[in-house]
């Protein structure tokens, strides 16, 4: 079985039980509600008590409870073509050189971690229609200057 494959077989048991994904992440637990839903999806894993709380509640097979516990191959096809990923795309294009400006201004030559992250959905009640609020959090982590000497720094801190 391929990690699609998997990936599939629990949708349609998703889909078949009728369960939310709050529901299906209170029962595996431990980690964010994006962290699970992503993992379910094929994109994160799981810690091997996680994976057997899946494999509890979708009824899956040692081997399958196992792919659960693997490194994944993450990402997709790019550009996306879903609309609503596609908008998040759109947003890093549009907003991804301010973000970048901004962030070095303040920090320093380096990146922001997608790894070292975390990140929380909200919705905001609003008249005009509800809002989608997403906060991310992710560890700085300077560029290092391989073969600094002398008065030249080695990592891209903010210089003063």
């Amino acid at each position: 079985m391929k990690r699609e494959d998997l990936t599939e077989k629990l949708l349609d048991i998703k889909r078949e039980k009728g369960w939310s994904w709050k529901h299906i992440c209170d029962k595996i637990g431990g980690y964010s509600e994006v962290l699970i839903t992503g993992a379910i999806l094929g994109q994160m894993k799981l810690t091997k008590p996680q994976a057997a709380n899946a494999g509890e509640l979708f009824g899956l097979s040692k081997a399958e409870v196992a792919m659960l516990n693997e490194t994944p191959m993450r990402g997709m096809t790019m550009p996306p073509t879903d609309p609503l990923i596609y908008r998040f795309y759109e947003l890093v294009m549009v907003n991804g050189p301010a973000w970048k400006a901004l962030i070095e201004e303040e920090y320093g030559d380096g990146i922001m971690s997608a790894i070292d992250f975390d990140m929380v959905m909200e919705r905001l009640p609003n008249p005009k229609g509800d809002r989608v609020k997403i906060t991310m959090s992710g560890k700085f982590l300077p560029y290092k200057y391989y073969g600094a000497s002398g008065n030249v720094p080695e990592y891209g801190f903010k210089e003063e």
